[in-house]
């Protein structure tokens, strides 16, 4: 087991005073920087309190769902603070969500209200019929543009007591049976988050940080959003890759320090133009959400000057379970060390642990495991045994606590940092009338790490082409579900136990 090396860190006892903090010490600061426009502290405050009050006029109160369906925006801040405001829990869905796939969330969520963007809301209108609990939407983008958030007057400040183990954020998670599961993050897990990324990196308000990985998704909330607002830093918001703008905005805005998933730094090593663009304000870039290649790590800094360090985590433990220290050489191929608050140790199929450097389960268990999977007691305990969060890596940790993964002991893709379980996939190929049955697999892909293959045995007398099948998928699936490969098949190759 790992030992704890990093001391006490003090915790907030809820994200509402970690913000209430920031911007009693920093109002006038540059809290938010999107298309050149900057909005301090104080106006982030006044706009998370009008949306805290919109909320409200919603029917919405203490342990309610609200549902925020929203790329990269400032609106996406206001809005995720403002419901945690009202004591109620922010559901935080992919932006790329199909009608099907929303259905599903709303319900399993039983969200009240969803915010989102105007251009989204036909998706709402798509799945109303279906709809259980959530019959209002908000568009909050253009309410913000034609009222001003800012200026908002007619809603006082909103104030709920909010303890540590209430719940936050219910973020949905790729299921083992085919359907997302909703993992409940509290407010004690997201705390301690942002109290040890920040002792991680060391970021201060002098500091831009990148936000291009979604916030909606654990690792940009946590390592991006919640480290911003926690160190009075400016976040500098990005919805798409774009190399050029980004090696821009890294130069213009002198850009500190960046998280993200590695198809972003593999993209900056190989951008033919990346040396034209001055980036000597980068000190510390993370990488995580997938495996980076080792080997690219050490091309990395070289090329670019900076100090970049790998970690893990999984939407379970919000998402943050190891890192690699800033103060140290890191060990090239290794996930880091356990961080503050989380405890670490390799066990065998009957939960014991195994010795240094032989491979079995990488298990978890401290401040950063979620209170369990909303509405699933079943699946919950199926992964926190005993008080330790069964994350289905394999791995294996050296004499120094030194963690590394050599492999997935559930079936999976991991794509851009996205899970994907194969059995989702395989639900929706079925649902096609021309197919028999399906098997999803990852495929390697140098950028995203994998993509979706798909194999697919068609019914006798039937017909469909790849094109059919993929545009079938799109239909239901969000983009990074949607296999990029269809191989037609007589017959699907045998499950090993291990992936079934």
């Amino acid at each position: 087991m790992t030992e704890n090396i990093w001391g006490d860190i003090v915790t907030a006892r809820n994200l509402i005073e970690i913000l209430n903090d920031t911007v009693q010490k920093y109002s006038d600061r540059t809290a938010l920087i999107i298309d050149k426009q900057y909005i301090t502290y104080g106006q982030l405050n006044r706009a998370v309190n009008a949306v805290a009050g919109l909320v409200k006029k919603a029917g919405v109160g203490k342990g309610d769902k609200v549902a925020v369906m929203l790329p990269n925006i400032p609106e996406f801040v206001y809005s995720y603070f403002g419901v945690i405001k009202n004591g109620a829990v922010a559901v935080t869905l992919n932006t790329s969500s199909t009608p099907w796939e929303l259905t599903h969330l709303l319900n399993n969520s039983e969200s009240k209200l969803l915010i989102t963007q105007a251009s989204q809301v036909k998706k709402f209108q798509e799945a109303r019929s279906e709809l259980l609990s959530c019959h209002q939407v908000i568009a909050i983008d253009e309410l913000n543009q034609n009222q001003g958030l800012f200026t908002e007057t007619d809603f006082p400040e909103v104030s709920e007591e909010i303890s540590p183990e209430d719940p936050a954020v219910m973020v949905y998670t790729a299921g083992l049976t085919g359907r997302p599961l909703g993992a409940v993050l509290t407010h004690r897990n997201l705390c301690s988050q942002a109290e040890v990324v920040q002792a991680t990196v060391q970021r201060n308000p002098g500091d831009v940080i990148l936000a291009l990985i979604p916030l909606f998704h654990t690792f940009g909330a946590s390592t991006n959003m919640l480290l911003a607002i926690r160190s009075g830093c400016s976040m500098f918001m990005m919805d798409r890759l774009k190399m050029d703008s980004l090696f821009s905005a890294i130069e213009r805005e002198k850009i500190s320090y960046i998280a993200a998933v590695p198809r972003l730094y593999m993209g900056m090593i190989f951008h033919e133009k990346a040396s034209k663009y001055d980036v000597s304000s980068l000190e510390v870039c993370i990488t995580g959400g997938a495996p980076m290649p080792p080997d690219f790590l050490p091309v990395f800094e070289e090329k670019f000057g900076v100090k970049a360090i790998e970690g893990y985590g999984l939407t379970e433990a919000s998402p943050v379970c190891t890192f690699n220290m800033l103060d140290k050489d890191p060990k090239i191929g290794s996930i880091g060390i356990a961080i503050s608050g989380v405890e670490i140790k390799i066990v065998d199929q009957r939960d014991n642990e195994l010795p240094r450097n032989q491979i079995g389960e990488l298990v978890v268990r401290g401040e950063n495991v979620m209170q369990g999977y909303y509405k699933n007691e079943k699946a919950t305990a199926a992964v926190i045994k005993n008080g330790w969060l069964h994350t289905g890596d394999l791995g294996r940790m050296d004499e120094d606590g030194y963690v590394f993964l050599t492999g997935l002991k559930k079936r999976m893709v991991i794509s851009s940092g996205f899970n994907v379980y194969p059995r989702e996939v395989e639900a929706v190929l079925n649902m096609h009338p021309a197919v028999k049955d399906s098997r999803a697999s990852g495929k390697e892909d140098l950028m995203r790490g994998e993509v979706v293959k798909a194999q697919v045995v068609l019914k006798e007398g039937h017909s469909a082409d790849e094109k059919e099948i993929i545009r079938f998928c799109k239909t239901y699936l969000s983009g990074y579900k949607v296999p990029r490969e269809v191989e037609f098949v007589q017959e699907l190759p045998q499950l090993n136990e291990s992936e079934i």
